[in-house]
């Protein structure tokens, strides 16, 4: 094989604010190998929160190019092992291996002449549909984004500002759809379990992330008073991670990105089966290259946040798009990913 890796800006179509912070062009950087004439795409963005930086992320691939390069990709998963094996042990190499566990997965898919989800034995008859997230605004223009979007079956309202019972109230006030909150860990026990009674009245569907992943004590507090369920982000970040969450959680966001790839993804999706965990995967603010990583995934979860794409003004690749949240699989193979200007 042979790996190349390109970065990317990617301009969003609003400034994009969570209660951690702002952004409003996203880079990303993109992993592309090369085999047999078909090329696989993998992707992971920078992330200030995780230490993610173009530079960072690039050494750790260089470090693993010769075990790439060498291989005949008979085995994806064992390729991938013997890459983990060699990358440090730290969150920003986790974005690393991430944008190169896609691309290998993808190529494997082209050269076998089959999308990655029929391969690992999965259909899609039944899968859930994709939320829309709104980011943290006045509520009117967070009113005002939604209805630029109109028809999804969910939308996702990121939280943790000192208005938060109000922004869901007024969003309500115009559409029907199902609500879910994420407040990105700007949230105590107590507020999780004050206002969990008021958003279930608001058709709120669960509580994703409400205290900072330290907070392990508050975090079984609001387990056990919580009438909705909580969903674990920053708590469910690796696979040793998940059984952890079992008993102050009630389910788990899979981040491709945190945890590495679609390998980790699958044993961390398993493991929360055994463990009763609900199963949902998200995006970060990414290309399709991303996304069409995740649909793979699909007939695995209970839900799904994979509308990355969408929040994007312009995208750098083709694949799985999203029809008011329904996957749009495309007539292709391996994860479906072809970059628009074509290989680099």
């Amino acid at each position: 094989m042979k790996l190349s890796y390109k970065k990317f800006d990617l301009p969003l179509r609003h400034v994009f604010t969570i209660s951690r912070g702002s952004v409003s062009v996203q880079q990303t950087l993109i992993v592309q190998v090369q085999s047999d004439g078909k090329y696989g795409y993998g992707e992971s963005t920078t992330n200030t929160f995780y230490g993610a930086t173009i530079e960072n992320m690039s050494s750790v691939i260089e470090s693993v190019r010769s075990i790439i390069e060498k291989s005949t990709l008979e085995d994806p998963l064992a390729l991938i092992a013997d890459i983990t094996k060699k990358i440090p042990r730290e969150k920003y190499a986790n974005f690393a291996l991430n944008a190169m566990d896609l691309a290998i997965h993808d190529l494997w898919g082209k050269l076998r002449g089959a999308p990655v989800y029929k391969l690992w034995g999965l259909t899609t008859d039944k899968i859930p549909d994709s939320d829309y997230t709104l980011g943290i605004d006045t509520p009117e223009k967070m009113v005002a984004k939604m209805q630029e979007m109109p028809g999804w079956p969910v939308y996702k309202i990121k939280l943790g500002t000192p208005d938060d019972l109000t922004i869901v109230r007024e969003l309500r006030k115009h559409t029907d759809a199902l609500f879910r909150v994420d407040a990105n860990c700007g949230w105590t026990a107590e507020q999780t379990i004050e206002f969990a009674p008021v958003l279930k009245n608001l058709n709120v569907e669960f509580i994703e992330q409400p205290l900072p992943p330290e907070d392990v004590d508050g975090a079984r507090r609001a387990f056990e008073g919580s009438i909705l369920p909580l969903i674990a982000d920053e708590n469910c970040i690796v696979e040793s991670d998940v059984d952890r969450c079992a008993d102050r959680f009630h389910g788990i966001n899979i981040k491709l990105t945190k945890c590495g790839g679609l390998a980790p993804a699958r044993r961390m999706a398993a493991r929360a089966r055994e463990l009763g965990l609900q199963v949902m995967a998200g995006c970060m603010t990414e290309s399709t290259v991303g996304i069409s990583a995740i649909a793979q995934l699909l007939p695995l979860l209970d839900y799904v946040d994979m509308d990355g794409a969408v929040l994007i003004a312009k995208d750098i690749a083709t694949g799985v798009r999203l029809d008011r949240g329904k996957c749009i699989y495309p007539n292709a193979n391996g994860n479906g990913v072809e970059l628009i200007d074509g290989p680099f």
